[in-house]
This record gives C-alpha cells, structure tokens and sequence, in this order.
C-alpha cells in the first residue's frame, strides 16, 4: 500500500492523490508550512484558506507516497507548485474544486491534471462554437452531451498544465475528435491521456509514459483538524481509467490537418 514512510520504495509510475478538504477551521497554521506558504494562506480565510491548507498537505502526502519519504521532509517549490523541492526531481500538477482536492506526481517527466465536477458548464454550447477546433464543434455539437463535452475540456487543460501553457489563444492546440482520438503539436513521443470519474468528478491526467502500465490513483482521507503530517493515513487505490489515448506527436497532427 503506498504511504509516506520511509521504507516505501519510489513508484515510477505517474500517479494521483485525491483529498476531500478539511471541514473545520483550524485553530492556526500548521508549523510544516514554508515561510512563503505562510504569507500566503495569511491572506485568506474561510473556505479558501481551508482549500489552500488542504492542497499544500495534500502536496506534500502525494510527493512523500511516491518518493517513499517523510511527507515532513517533503515540500514543492514556492509560486506555482509545478515541482518538488524536497526531494527534487518530482513533477507535480495541481488541481481542486467544490471541496476535492487532486495532485499528480510524475518522476522526471512532465505531467497536467484537470479536475471538474460533472454538472459544470451548463452553456457548453457557447465554449465549444467559441474556441474550439471547427472539427471538434461538428462532432460534439452534434452529438450534443455535456459530458462528452467536459471531458474534451479537461483533456484540453490538462494538455496545457502538462505543457506549460496557458489557456489564452492555446485551447486548439490538442484537437479531440470523434471517439476521442487525440492531435497535439508537441514532437514528443510518448504522450498520453487517461480519463477517470471519480465521485462525481472528472479527473484526467496527461503526461508521457513508455510503460504500457495505468497511472496509479490513489484516495486518501481528509486532512486532520489540525493538518497534522504523522502517519500514513487511510489510502485506497480506485478502479483503472475508463478513457485511455495515446496523443498523436506533431508531425502527425500537421499533416492530419493539411
């Protein structure tokens, strides 16, 4: 069973951690948070505070399951918690809403997740006429669902957390088509997008893999009042990915679109 202790081996393999937030107000801030960490969550309270506490302990119990370390002597780096700091060499993507938390862990390679209550965008219509491929808008505005439609949207973000980019002017650089077959304009091999719905939510990861192997999806209890570190706590694993593709390269995806 993954963990944070320090017997654990390293796990190759991409993998998510997924938390509910805590439910109460704690007391204090926690003494394992860096002194950047800490001037940020001073700026908030309430709701965002909790979410923010939640995602920095939830960083820290994913990068400790998979280094096989300490979650206290894990930590990511300040701004944007895209890598680990200690220990370095983990790629990490972050994502949270409507009180579910989700971090990614990738050794070496980089790595986007997206995460997206299944009831969301009511007017997908709109996004899709908007900022979508002329081929994606056919297809799924045929098809008309919402769900196939949210599923295109966090397959589009996580490509672009995985390949450091914003949303702005880049949502058509990975074209989905029907049946979810995947165009993105990265040269890289190895690309790829597994897709899972987990308690009401979507969460997709992108990242690059030769390991024919899923990612590992892990779930983990809520953090303690007092977001406390000890222990390893509850960690069930979840069911395989029900959306596994392979990201056609650049090369392809040019002369496709000739």
């Amino acid at each position: 069973m993954a963990g944070s202790s320090s017997a654990c081996s390293p796990d190759p393999r991409p993998a998510i951690w997924l938390c509910r937030e805590g439910r109460r107000e704690s007391p204090g801030l926690p003494d394992w948070l860096t002194d950047y960490e800490r001037e940020t969550a001073a700026k908030f309270s309430g709701p965002r505070k909790r979410e923010y506490l939640s995602s920095r302990w939830l960083i820290r119990r994913a990068i400790a399951g998979a280094s096989g370390l300490e979650a206290s002597d894990c930590r990511p780096v300040n701004g944007r918690p895209v890598e680990s700091a200690a220990p370095v060499g983990w790629h990490l993507s972050l994502s949270h809403s409507h009180g579910l938390s989700a971090c990614a862990t990738s050794p070496g390679q980089r790595i986007g997740l997206d995460l997206e209550p299944c009831t969301r965008h009511p007017h997908w219509q709109r996004v899709a006429r908007r900022w979508f491929t002329p081929r994606e808008q056919a297809w799924l505005l045929a098809e008309d669902c919402p769900e196939t439609f949210l599923r295109v949207w966090t397959l589009k973000e996580a490509w672009l957390k995985a390949t450091g980019r914003g949303i702005a002017g880049n949502l058509q650089t990975l074209e989905v088509g029907p049946g979810f077959e995947l165009r993105g304009d990265q040269n890289e091999p190895d690309w790829q997008a597994d897709c899972w719905k987990v308690d009401g939510f979507l969460v997709t990861l992108v990242f690059r893999q030769t390991d024919p192997a899923p990612p590992a999806l892990w779930r983990l209890g809520s953090p303690p009042d007092d977001f406390g570190l000890a222990g390893t706590g509850a960690v069930r694993g979840a069911e395989p990915p029900m959306l596994r593709r392979r990201i056609s390269p650049a090369t392809r995806y040019s002369e496709e679109r000739k």
